[in-house]
């Protein structure tokens, strides 16, 4: 068994600009098991995936399932996970700092802190506040820290606020820097010349290719729940099939998939 200290320090290292980390977020054990046999050197936990296996929309999640699903992930693979610990189930940095706490003792690698109220009315703390937090979560934990700027996913195209955050969230200690939903080239190009930490980017269908991202820089890529949500897609096409035509045009596609499940699973 991988210790918890060398699966943070391989984590940390595959951070490199230029030669970004993919990776995949899965949302139970079975596809954290078929990730690793695709390949993913590294895996984190989506919010939105997690809470789709409950029946919940984004957000649905309990801080204890948070941490419970965390935990299983990481028993069932090698490889490090990092968890989406949303906003740390908590406004002040005590609830943050003991938040981080509580995932370290799951055997995590890493964990993402996000600057999102949940408040429609004021969705996005004060930049004091929200360094804070990133302060507090630093200080609780050797995780890989991902601060991330909600602004660009949650309505707010600001870039120069949102890079002025994560240059604050920086300088508060975060290992890397993560700002959903920018993706077009020239603000990428300035987000990425204005940090000095590795940064992630969450794949949109306006992004560019891969290749592209690690000539800009881009240290880390991850795809959010878009996986799990192209699951959800496939077996909604296969009900209406079956329900709408009376067809079984979707047993392809599951041939494929049993092929998958012997891989990861035999």
């Amino acid at each position: 068994m991988t210790s918890q200290a060398d699966k943070i320090a391989r984590f940390r290292e595959l951070h490199v600009p230029g030669r970004p980390l993919v990776v995949a977020n899965p949302w139970d054990v079975g596809t954290a098991k078929l990730l690793v046999s695709a390949g993913f050197a590294a895996l984190a936990t989506t919010s939105s995936g997690h809470a789709a296996t409950l029946g919940r929309l984004d957000g649905g999640a309990t801080r204890d399932e948070v941490l419970a699903h965390a935990a299983e992930l990481v028993s069932a693979v090698e490889v490090p996970v990092s968890a989406d610990l949303e906003n740390g189930f908590g406004h002040t940095p005590e609830a943050v700092a003991a938040t981080v706490t509580d995932a370290a003792a799951t055997g995590l690698a890493g964990c993402s802190i996000e600057d999102y109220t949940g408040d429609p009315d004021t969705p996005f703390y004060d930049l004091p506040h929200a360094v804070e937090r990133i302060e507090a979560a630093r200080a609780a934990s050797d995780l890989v820290l991902t601060a991330r700027a909600e602004n660009f996913i949650r309505g707010n195209r600001d870039l120069a606020d949102t890079i002025a955050r994560l240059q604050a969230f920086q300088e508060a200690g975060a290992d890397v820097l993560y700002a959903p939903g920018v993706s077009r080239p020239d603000d990428l190009r300035s987000l990425l010349a204005s940090v000095d930490r590795p940064v992630n980017v969450l794949v949109r269908p306006d992004m560019v290719p891969v290749a592209q991202l690690a000539e800009w820089g881009v240290a880390r890529i991850s795809v959010g729940g878009a996986f799990n949500q192209a699951m959800i897609g496939a077996l909604h096409h296969a009900a209406r099939e079956l329900l709408d035509e009376g067809t079984y045009g979707f047993l392809n596609l599951a041939a494929e998939g049993r092929t998958q499940i012997a891989k990861a699973f035999g």
